[in-house]
């Protein structure tokens, strides 16, 4: 039985603090040369990693002066020769001669088309244009800019890959999104703010879907002169990003990390180097076709690795990795498949020499196929990896990397279900008992709770084993302040196992009341697929990253939305923690410097119109004896609908509130806070979900226009 990786997620409420780790991870930059045969040509042409993306071109680039040179270049190295097998979908475009029935969104600023360079952008004013204005020595406080990018209705079923050549250049942003019809969010698919001084490239899974779609880009290039975001080309194709036969430049996105001996090369092509004698590539048996290749020749350390790094997975994907390879000197290197995920971990999927070779000849130019299962519930990396020991280590080619989301063999199919684990206690203890232990399931998880006391270090998580060994795997670390918090436990285990929660005393007269709930098990990393799962709610915000896209009222309020981690400053009112994590940040109206009857605004971002029904669900605390008046609005055409209520004080708890509504033009939605008759009236929102359709029916308890019912 394989390792899995696991992790639990659960919240308690009990004197503990816990901390939580905000890991920002970075993706390697990917650095393929313009027409060479090599992947890599020089060490003094490669560039430093790039955060998430991939340099195109081993030169660094100006942006002003040798932009449109640059792309002229690339079109004389045949950058964009697209093959004859390789199918462009609808929606792929190059801007040679036109913007292929692209189109800016007339409400924002307009992508230009560069017919020189070939290539679209959107830009910052100038220095010219801003001394125009009002003089040289003097600068103005710069208006953002945005420039919304539309493609044609595209109407591809099936599963798609879209890649996308672009470059930032001083500062900014972009982020690519898909828009289905008579929905009012659109899906956040991918987003960089990372500058570089080259063109970029990133890959992008499309998923099967049944509906057509639209692919929206969204540039915003940074506040200084000189900024801007441009896009060289939008390649999309069918299947899977991870998929390569490497006969385009671009090489699907597959990068090599660089080593100073030993490196990633492209073969074929009919050019002969480094004196090797290049075998026929797979897809065409030929001299022509290409491959990715690495030779021991410059090796001059013990184990000197080299890596080919595929394009980071965006959706969770689960099936059958397959490829071609050949290897010589096979005792003088180690070739090896892993998966990476975005916190730098691996994972080992595969292993030359493990399987059997009975069946082939084994002479060099063989061509040796290999599948593997591929289970990535979050975002991963998959990293060709082969290690030599000396210069007579040989080589090793790869090929025609492809992938099905069918495993390679039913027997192989994972049946571990992680949600028997999940419980919310709402219809009792779900699977769980109370001190015994029973036989854990085969490749089950099962968890086992108690009752609980309150004093420092009072609860622990432990996973046992079959044999009643026990791990610990996590410890309260302090008191809380009687507030939920929510704990990340990752652990891995190959046997079948229990999670325990052990609750301890001091004394008898040392226990207090703890209690756990919303326990929850998944497959993964805990850090990998809660970033995982917020990226895929577009309309969802914690307020752990900012404002996610709302804006202060500025004209028609009197003060501002704080955002705020632990209790508010006054006594007596306000949460004491946020509701996603209890550690985490919320948003709220501090009374204090208020007069009675003034008032704060929210504004989420303007939502497109729709003929069905919306749904909005937030939390909200209004706790103290002089609070006031929470309400939310539909904001359209200069005027605002009331679409739910509360006065006064409800609850020392997070409550939450559920409206639905219905917009055929665009709107915004606006939250509303307004200070009440004393200083202890603080008012606090968190975890906003806005999404297409109705609310589910357990949730709703009136109509809407009238006050919603809580929960």
């Amino acid at each position: 039985m394989p390792v899995l990786q696991t992790h639990t997620r659960f919240f308690r409420a009990m004197n503990v603090a816990s901390s939580h780790l905000l890991h920002q991870h970075h993706q390697p930059a990917e650095c393929y040369c313009c027409g060479s045969a090599h992947l890599l040509q020089h060490h003094t042409h490669t560039h430093t990693l790039l955060s998430g993306e991939s340099a195109v071109c081993c030169q660094s680039v100006s942006w002003r002066d040798t932009l449109t040179t640059h792309k002229r270049n690339l079109q004389k190295q045949n950058f964009v020769s697209i093959q004859a097998h390789n199918q462009l979908l609808p929606g792929s475009c190059n801007f040679e001669s036109n913007t292929c029935e692209y189109t800016s969104d007339a409400g924002f600023t307009s992508w230009t088309l560069h017919k020189d360079g070939r290539f679209v952008a959107v830009d910052a004013a100038t220095d010219d244009e801003q001394d125009d204005e009002i003089g040289a020595d003097v600068r103005p406080q710069a208006k953002e800019i945005t420039g919304v990018l539309l493609s044609p209705t595209l109407d591809q079923g099936e599963w798609s890959c879209l890649r996308l050549v672009y470059q930032i250049s001083g500062s900014g942003s972009l982020e690519v999104l898909q828009r289905t019809e008579g929905k009012s969010f659109d899906r956040p698919l991918w987003s960089s703010q990372a500058p570089s001084d080259s063109w970029v490239i990133s890959s992008m899974d499309l998923q099967n879907n049944t509906e057509p779609y639209r692919i929206v880009i969204e540039g915003k290039p940074g506040q200084s002169a000189g900024s801007s975001v441009a896009i060289f080309e939008i390649h999309i194709s069918p299947g899977y990003c991870l998929e390569c036969d490497f006969e385009e430049s671009h090489l699907c996105g597959y990068s090599n990390q660089w080593n100073a001996n030993v490196n990633w090369y492209v073969g074929g092509g009919g050019v002969q180097v480094l004196n090797n004698n290049i075998p026929n590539d797979h897809t065409y048996n030929n001299k022509t076709g290409h491959l990715m290749y690495v030779d021991s020749i410059y090796a001059k350390t013990f184990k000197e690795v080299a890596k080919l790094v595929s394009p980071m997975t965006k959706v969770p994907i689960s099936g059958c990795l397959s490829f071609q390879y050949q290897r010589s000197e096979e005792r003088g290197n180690l070739f090896s498949v892993f998966t990476r995920d975005p916190l730098g971990q691996y994972q080992e999927l595969w292993r030359a020499g493990t399987e059997s070779q009975n069946e082939w000849s084994g002479t060099l130019g063989e061509w040796i196929p290999v599948q593997v299962d591929l289970k990535a519930p979050y975002s991963i990396q998959v990293v060709f990896e082969v290690a030599f020991n000396s210069q007579r280590g040989g080589r090793v080619a790869i090929d025609d990397i492809s992938f099905s989301p069918e495993f390679c063999s039913t027997d192989t199919e994972p049946n571990f279900d992680p949600s028997i684990a999940n419980c919310d206690f709402e219809s009792g203890l779900c699977q769980y008992s109370q001190d015994q232990m029973g036989s854990a399931v085969e490749e089950k998880i099962t968890l086992a709770t108690a009752g609980f006391n309150q004093t420092d270090r009072a609860l622990a998580v432990y996973l046992q084993q079959r044999n009643n060994s026990q791990e610990k795997i996590w410890t309260q670390a302090e008191k809380s302040r009687g507030i939920w918090i929510a704990a990340d436990v990752t652990f891995q285990t190959s046997q079948p196992a229990k999670v325990v929660f052990i609750s301890t005393c001091r004394s008898f007269w040392d226990c207090g009341s703890v209690a756990l709930d919303d326990i929850s098990v998944n497959l993964g990393d805990c850090e990998l697929t809660a970033g995982s799962l917020l990226s895929s709610l577009s309309g969802h915000c914690d307020f752990e990253a900012g404002l996610c896209g709302y804006t202060q009222d500025k004209q028609s309020d009197d003060a501002d939305w704080e955002l705020r981690r632990g209790p508010t400053p006054t006594s007596y009112t306000g949460p004491r923690g946020d509701h996603t994590t209890g550690l985490g940040y919320y948003l709220h109206m501090e009374a204090s410097p208020l007069l009675p009857g003034q008032s704060t605004r929210l504004l989420s971002r303007p939502l497109r119109g729709s003929r069905g029904l919306q749904c909005l669900r937030f939390y909200y605390h209004m706790y103290g004896s002089g609070t006031g008046q929470l309400s939310v609005h539909l904001g359209k055409d200069g005027e605002d609908v009331l679409l739910w209520q509360r006065s006064g004080e409800q609850s020392i708890a997070w409550l939450r509130a559920t409206v639905e509504y219905q917009s055929d033009s665009q709107h915004q939605i606006v939250f509303k806070a307004v200070r009440g008759s004393s200083v202890r009236s603080d008012i606090a929102i968190d975890d906003i979900i806005l999404e297409g359709g109705p609310c589910p029916a357990v949730e709703i308890k009136s109509n809407v226009g009238s006050s919603n019912e809580i929960e």
